[in-house]
């Protein structure tokens, strides 16, 4: 399984951006699909979650701009961002927790995405 996301660039403050991460390989189910992010001297924070039912979770910072969704017949999550702000400024990771086929596994395995970077000039 791999997970390839993209999106990132250059924004001003104010502007927005869509993040996209796409799953591919040996897939049964995905459950849970999140964004993270990791800006530079800091420790990696959630930014959003979405289950296989809908349900979404955010971090507060960005709720109310930020928006995740979720296609499970691209196995793609999307994370559509608004009103940027400087310290926005990361790299974005996406997450996906896989249910295999074709495996004795029953159980999911998270798999990361490589990151794609998210630069907020003010």
């Amino acid at each position: 399984v791999q997970l390839q996301a993209s999106g990132g660039g250059l924004v001003q403050s104010g502007g927005s951006l869509r993040l996209s991460c796409a799953a591919s390989g040996s897939i049964f189910r995905v459950n849970d699909m999140g964004w993270y992010r990791q800006a530079p001297g800091k420790q990696r924070e959630l930014v959003a979650t979405i289950d296989r039912f809908g349900a979404t979770n955010y971090a507060e910072s960005v709720t109310g701009r930020f928006t995740i969704s979720r296609d499970d017949a691209k196995l793609t999550v999307y994370l559509q961002m608004n009103s940027l702000k400087p310290e926005d400024t990361a790299v974005y990771y996406c997450s996906q927790s896989v249910v295999e086929a074709n495996t004795k596994v029953t159980h999911p395995i998270d798999y990361w995405g490589q990151g794609t970077l998210v630069t907020v000039s003010s």
